[in-house]
């Protein structure tokens, strides 16, 4: 055991000491581990930062609400099909105020309200600006408790029906459209009529990447019926009194709208069901599926990395026959060469994996501390599986590719390789 570790001893003081003597060769070996092995640090510090950024932002909603959203029949909720085919402008009028009605009456739901969104030229005096404008039922503050005022009143259920103009305006209109004036009480001219501000709501900031300071609440008939001229709503928000009944509400509330809608065939489907569980399932989804595609990228330079660590092994046996000849006539045997030169690949990938983790830490802390100064909250940390995932990658491309460098240098007869010298 003794002798069998000092062996290993002078296999690893002869590696270090090839690889300093040759450092402008040993930096180059590593540039390909170093970069390769940032990457995978950034691609899972990213990966993992901004699914956590969306997952926050989708359960800042509550985990208790249901989502009802029209759909393009016959393609999948979560197809690029059905989301391009709605923004190149396809219009899905079969979802109706009546619609959210019928669902309020399931016995697990707390609170909703149907809900549509257009965009229009909002004035006041000689200030104007293109605002969003949400059309919400009046519960909408009660199913979102992230909907909070700063002064004033949010419409009833009375403003509704009457199709009263009524707004409640976010706090970066507020301030772009009326400055110093009082807000309050204050006519905003939509569409050459007037809206008079009921309410001002306190500072959400930006959620998904959408500011919900820069929108105007007003109640949804208002805006079907006197700014768009429609009849149909774009999706229905549901609270629930029981939360892990979810599953069970979601069923429900699907088979209610398609007997509503005369539906027999699911694949038919003109609306969406969809609860915050699974919203976080197909966010998870779709980033591993990212996030295995980028890794599978950033590894392939990892064999490109491997492939340089081979080419400069090889020319290390051939410049080292004599010293690998004088070693086996003291002795040494062929396992004991192979080691050696299969321990200096290794300790080039470790040492430029080691050196990439660290590159992708500092880089993941600049990038985060940016971002956060543009007052995004979003945090990229380098997480243990990713530098676990960091290190063994980068000492079994160390073992897949010297292995064959060193298995030559470890085949070398002592008598040829000391007649070469």
């Amino acid at each position: 055991m003794k002798k069998l570790w000092q062996k290993n001893i002078v296999s690893l003081k002869l590696a270090f000491q090839n690889l300093n003597s040759n450092w402008g060769r040993t930096f180059l070996t590593l540039f390909g581990v170093i970069i390769a092995t940032t990457a995978i640090i950034l691609v899972m510090s990213f990966g993992s930062g901004l699914e956590s950024f969306v997952m926050g932002q989708v359960e800042s909603f509550g985990t208790d609400i249901i989502q009802v959203e029209v759909k393009v029949p016959s393609v999948s909720k979560t197809s690029t099909e059905n989301a391009t085919t709605q923004a190149m402008g396809v219009e899905i009028t079969t979802l109706k105020i009546k619609d959210a009605e019928a669902i309020g009456k399931i016995s697990n739901v707390e609170s909703y309200y149907a809900g549509t969104i257009g965009q229009e030229v909002v004035s006041y005096g000689s200030e104007n600006k293109r605002a969003l404008l949400f059309g919400a039922g009046p519960a909408a503050s009660e199913v979102d408790e992230n909907i909070k005022l700063k002064e004033g009143v949010f419409y009833s259920q009375n403003d509704d029906r009457e199709l009263a103009q009524v707004a409640v305006i976010g706090s970066d209109i507020e301030e772009k459209i009326f400055g110093n004036e009082e807000a309050l009480g204050k006519n905003l001219k939509i569409k050459g009529q007037n809206y008079k501000v009921i309410g001002i709501l306190e500072p959400r900031g930006t959620v998904s990447f959408f500011n919900f300071d820069e929108i105007i609440y007003i109640p949804v008939q208002t805006l079907e019926k006197k700014i768009l001229g429609v009849d149909h709503v774009k999706f229905i928000s549901v609270k629930l009194k029981n939360p892990d009944l979810v599953e069970a509400t979601s069923v429900e509330i699907t088979e209610l709208m398609r007997r509503r809608h005369n539906i027999d065939d699911p694949n038919k489907d003109d609306f969406s069901v969809t609860s915050i569980e699974e919203a976080r399932k197909i966010i998870g989804n779709v980033f591993g599926a990212i996030q295995a595609l980028l890794l599978s990228i950033t590894l392939i330079s990892l064999l490109v990395g491997g492939v340089g660590i081979m080419n400069v092994m090889y020319v290390a046996v051939t410049e080292r026959t004599f010293e690998i000849g004088l070693r086996k006539a003291v002795g040494a045997k062929g396992s004991d060469i192979m080691f050696q030169f299969l321990l200096e690949a290794v300790i080039v990938t470790l040492l430029g994996g080691l050196i990439g983790i660290i590159l992708g830490f500092v880089v993941s802390l600049a990038i985060s501390s940016l971002l956060e100064s543009l007052g995004y909250d979003l945090i990229f940390s380098v997480t243990k599986e990713a530098v676990v995932l960091a290190v063994s990658f980068s000492v079994m491309i160390g073992i897949l590719f010297g292995y064959y460098p060193a298995r030559k240098a470890a085949q070398l007869s002592p008598m040829e390789a000391l007649r070469k010298e």
